[in-house]
């Protein structure tokens, strides 16, 4: 996955030089690069939408980080998360600022996970502390990057 803001990946590919300038910018470490071009990690921390990596480049292949989204993302849960299988498990919950991430108490039960699309940033934030690493932030494939 690009950095928030990134240009449509055919774009951002011809025009990347793979300087580094963006990952340098990125204070919170997750911007790293791959095949010399840079993407996000989340198992490294979270995004804070400061938007230094967008005015860090020098090639403009980030949109305005003043005046767009960053991106439009899903989180995607791996089968075997602990809620889903019936563990009690809100680690991930805990980590979700915007509450997007939130529990269904079930009768008798234990509480379900529950996912709020129109509330998650994709910050990142609920990826690293997920004990069986089953979150994945995916580019929303009706929404672009």
């Amino acid at each position: 996955m690009r950095p928030p803001w990134s240009r449509p990946e055919h774009e951002f590919l011809a025009r990347c030089t793979g300087c580094g300038e963006c990952i340098e910018a990125c204070a919170t470490g997750v911007i790293v690069p791959w095949r010399r071009t840079p993407v996000i990690d989340f198992h490294r921390g979270e995004c804070t939408f400061c938007g230094d990596c967008a005015r860090a480049c020098p090639e403009g292949l980030f949109l305005d980080p003043d005046g767009t989204p960053p991106w439009k993302v899903q989180i995607r849960l791996a089968s075997h998360c602990l809620s889903l299988v019936g563990v009690e498990c809100r680690i991930c919950g805990d980590h979700c600022e915007t509450r997007a991430i939130g529990f269904r108490l079930a009768p008798g039960g234990v509480a379900r996970i529950r996912i709020d699309d129109a509330l998650c940033t994709g910050c990142g934030a609920c990826v690293a502390p997920c004990p069986e690493d089953a979150i994945r932030i995916v580019v929303n494939p009706g929404g672009g990057a």
